[in-house]
């Protein structure tokens, strides 16, 4: 699709390019093979299908290569320095810092919500492989951000006019779950995985703001104030349970884990829709009715939340069940929206908006780890997530960037705001997810075998 957009005038409508990769995408996945052959002279069940993506069974070398790819086009373009904005030198006496201090740019944010999912998804990815570098690139850039913050947050209280607090204002003063979340969760996982740093004072801080800060509605559920008063987006999950779950893991202490178990539920009463088994969007207290779009992202960090709770939330814990039979009404409702691509379009239930990357990497993570724990029946949903791996694979290009990701998307009320969000290989939200899912398809391979029985992939049983 990048060769496509090639040809596109630099000034053209992004939403032009958008409908036309919609239509030549679509129309690319049609069967082409037809054959003359005749059943009396040939076993037409044999023959080659006309698949848009590789089909079979996964190499695990394969993965490694893509993995490492993507690694070392990140480290490269996300570099962990700062900068004086006007003369472009290095400030390496952060005693010094003043209001021109910046960090170095690079591709990407290394303190944003989506570098918080990269660096969870770069620990798992060393678990995998066995490979230290990828642990190496999380705990470099999170202990440089740690022991950053100090001066920071000392310099912004000192020079309250000062820009210093622009370069990590959103860790040394949260003002949205965006801020904060994801990064803290990825900051207790590296702690737990080991990484010395001195984590805990954001950590801390983090989370009293996700318990005590963050605008709720009367019930105590998460909500923001945007696009309408008291809207609570399906994201707000993952921006929140995964760092409250870690903290429940990291302390031992149980509240953490019961208002993990209480945001999931409350949020997934008002907004899982339970005929279709997939997540509205949004939901706006005051509405009559209620927008139905079905954002594949916003699902993806709906099934991400509800696994990455379940594989810290104790055996007993009283929530547990509920969350289980969620996650798996979740992965039925997911699995009927698969496309024969293996992707997933970025409405679920609207086959005319394209496929999109992201949450297809999401879905393929968190299937996979469900296999992996024994939540899900793998006889049922490992074709599947292999095919989506394999799907995925194919938008991570030679440089390794990952294309065909959404780009970040508040929230809309018409299917056109949808429909047409652009799509880049700079759009961040596309490297963890993309990182994690390998990681676990890496672990599934390991745990299961499949083969190819009549043609189609099959999970293996014992017998």
């Amino acid at each position: 699709m990048t060769g496509i957009l090639s040809y596109l005038k630099p000034n053209a409508s992004l939403i032009a390019a958008t409908v036309l990769l919609a239509s030549i995408t679509t129309a690319s996945f049609a069967q082409r093979n037809e054959t003359k052959a005749n059943d009396s002279n040939t076993p037409l069940h044999l023959l080659q299908p006309d698949y848009p993506v590789p089909y079979g069974i996964v190499k695990k070398e394969n993965i490694v290569a893509d993995l490492t790819r993507i690694y070392e086009y990140l480290n490269k373009v996300t570099p962990a320095a700062f900068v004086d904005s006007k003369t472009g030198k290095q400030v390496t006496d952060l005693t010094k810092i003043d209001q021109n201090t910046a960090l170095q740019k690079g591709d990407y944010r290394i303190v944003s919500y989506e570098w918080g999912v990269t660096y969870g998804a770069m620990l798992l990815a060393s678990k995998a492989t066995g490979d230290p570098k990828f642990k190496e690139y999380s705990d470099s850039r999170l202990k440089f951000i740690a022991e950053s913050v100090p001066f920071f947050k000392k310099t912004s209280l000192e020079h309250a006019d000062w820009a210093t607090a622009g370069p990590l204002r959103g860790l040394v003063d949260p003002h949205a779950l965006d801020d904060c979340g994801a990064m803290c969760a990825a900051m207790i996982r590296a702690t737990r995985a080991g990484t010395t740093g001195n984590f805990r004072p954001l950590i801390d801080s983090h989370i009293d703001y996700i318990l005590n800060k963050e605008h709720k509605l009367k019930d105590g559920t998460l909500a923001r104030m945007r696009p309408q008063p008291n809207t609570i987006w399906l994201d707000d999950l993952f921006m929140a349970v995964p760092a409250l779950a870690q903290m429940g893991k990291l302390t031992g202490e149980k509240k953490y884990y019961d208002e993990a178990v209480k945001q999931v539920l409350q949020i997934s009463d008002r907004m899982f829709n339970k005929s279709k088994a997939v997540y509205m969007h949004g939901w706006v207290e005051g509405m009559t009715e209620h927008p139905q779009f079905h954002w594949a992202r916003a699902n993806g960090w709906g099934i991400l939340t509800k696994v990455e709770l379940l594989d810290v939330l104790p055996e007993n814990h009283p929530g547990r069940p509920k969350i289980l039979a969620l996650l798996k009404e979740h992965v039925r409702g997911l699995a009927s929206y698969q496309s024969g691509s293996g992707f997933w379009h970025q409405l679920l239930d609207r086959n005319d908006s394209y496929l999109e990357t992201s949450a297809t990497a999401i879905y393929a993570y968190s299937i996979a780890k469900a296999i992996n724990n024994g939540w899900i029946d793998g006889l049922t949903y490992a074709p599947m997530t292999l095919l989506a791996w394999n799907a995925v694979s194919t938008k991570i290009n030679k440089e390794g960037q990952v294309e065909g990701t959404c780009v970040g998307t508040g929230m809309g009320f018409d299917p056109a705001f949808y429909y047409h969000r652009p799509i880049s290989p700079f759009a961040a939200h596309g490297y963890g997810p993309v990182i994690m899912a390998g990681s676990e398809i890496i672990s599934l391979l390991n745990n299961k075998s499949f083969e190819i029985n009549d043609s189609s992939v099959q999970l293996l049983q014992k017998k």
